[in-house]
């Protein structure tokens, strides 16, 4: 009591100074000083503890996004294995998987690659492909961009979008970024005259192509005098085709055929089923003009078993159709399927048959009207050489030269325009 009245006696001396409460803590219990009663006031069983928050207030703590992706990718530092006793070994990944898989996650933020060894631009194209990189819309287009510049051909060399024309309308500016092209097939897609693709195939990025399937694409005379414009005036465009599918296109005629005489490095030409009102007229043009045979058997540059997708973005174009594929395919389907494909390791496209009405409707009436070259040994040749044969071959060149000089001399036929090709070469 004395100590008690002593503090108090302390506490009103001192009054100008304010000190706060004074806690006391005597046999267990905790007692407050009352400065203005100088008495000791029990706090015990009425002060309510201090709450810095209310009731209802909680922390959570976060990490930045950043620092989270990277920590939860800091596990693919290791490679994890079992020994032959059933120990778990783990050993760290080399520094240059590391980086590549760091590029290829930021694939789009590239630059430029015009000079990188291709030796490590195959592998870090593999492992961008690996994260469906190439499949976003935006940034997979910008990186894959990157590639085609650089690469060309070894992005991609062969092409097969048979019957696929819902990839072609999804991907049409992936599809145009592909450079030097030597082998597309775009059977059965009913592209029509209009369409976009058939206009990029003029440019010189595609001036490389050496084989062209168009089989059943509703093409007429029109789109043919567009596609061979370049060709016919500024010896540019698909100047270095040699192998020419247009089967199966009725609106195509006798005038539409004219046109294609401006090819004159083809090797092989199918026309089966096609709207020729004189076909007799049309074979002795092509075997006088271009020097092309026609052939009685079917040959074996048209099976469509030769253009397939080859390339480093061959499963590039397979993610494109399983896409589609599971955009308008039920997806209960799809899940069985896709895991059987990743069973077997990379997925592989599933041939199709290439089955057109139209062709066994027209071949009936007119036959197979196919061409080819006999002096070319890559166009397999079904039929035999005779000697017969030889002769008039020989006399058919005679006339195909004696009519070149005819032409030459006459410059109306070649000089003068329609006024339709002029609007066509403005476009270029």
């Amino acid at each position: 009591q004395n100590w008690t009245k002593g503090m108090s006696y302390c506490l009103h001396s001192e009054s100008h100074l304010d000190t706060g409460p004074i806690y006391v803590r005597e046999n267990g219990k905790l007692h407050v000083v009352n400065q203005g009663a100088g008495g000791i006031q029990d706090v015990t069983p009425k002060t309510r503890p201090f709450r810095l928050f209310s009731r209802g207030f909680s922390v959570e703590l976060c990490l930045n996004r950043e620092d989270d992706r990277a920590r939860r990718q800091r596990t693919d530092h290791f490679i994890f294995t079992y020994t032959k006793e059933g120990n778990l070994r783990y050993s760290a990944k080399s520094l240059f998987s590391l980086v590549l898989g760091y590029i290829s996650d930021n694939v789009d933020h590239i630059d430029s690659l015009i000079g990188f060894p291709e030796q490590i631009a195959e592998k870090l194209f593999s492992a961008a492909e690996a994260r469906q990189k190439f499949t976003e819309p935006v940034t997979g287009l910008r990186a894959l961009q990157k590639f085609t510049e650089a690469y060309g051909s070894l992005v991609l060399c062969s092409l097969c979008l048979r019957n696929r024309y819902l990839v072609i309308s999804e991907k049409l500016e992936e599809i145009k970024s592909f450079r030097e092209l030597t082998c597309l097939d775009l059977s059965c897609c009913k592209l029509g005259d209009e369409h976009e693709l058939l206009e990029h195939l003029t440019k010189e990025a595609l001036s490389s192509v050496k084989r062209l399937l168009l089989k059943d694409n509703c093409l007429s005379d029109a789109g043919l005098r567009r596609m061979t414009a370049p060709v016919r005036v500024l010896k540019k465009g698909l100047e270095n085709l040699l192998v020419l599918d247009l089967s199966c296109n009725p609106k195509i005629t006798d005038t539409g055929i004219g046109y294609l005489l401006s090819f004159k490095k083809l090797n092989c030409l199918d026309i089966s089923g096609t709207g020729l009102k004189d076909v007799n007229a049309v074979i002795k043009r092509i075997q006088m003009q271009i020097g092309l045979v026609h052939s009685t058997v079917p040959l074996k540059e048209f099976d469509h078993s030769n253009c397939k997708t080859e390339g480093w973005a061959e499963q590039t174009v397979l993610q494109w159709e399983q896409a589609v594929m599971e955009a308008i395919k039920p997806q209960d389907d799809l899940r069985s399927r896709r895991a059987a494909l990743r069973f077997y390791g990379k997925t592989h496209r599933i041939e199709e048959v290439v089955k057109c009405k139209l062709v066994e409707a027209e071949t009936k009436a007119s036959g197979t009207l196919q061409f080819y070259k006999e002096k070319v040994q890559n166009c397999h040749l079904p039929l035999k050489k005779e000697v017969a044969g030889s002769h008039e071959l020989k006399n058919n060149k005679k006339r195909a030269l004696a009519e070149q000089e005819k032409e030459r001399t006459s410059k109306q036929k070649h000089l003068c325009l329609t006024v339709e090709d002029w609007d066509l070469l403005n476009t270029y």
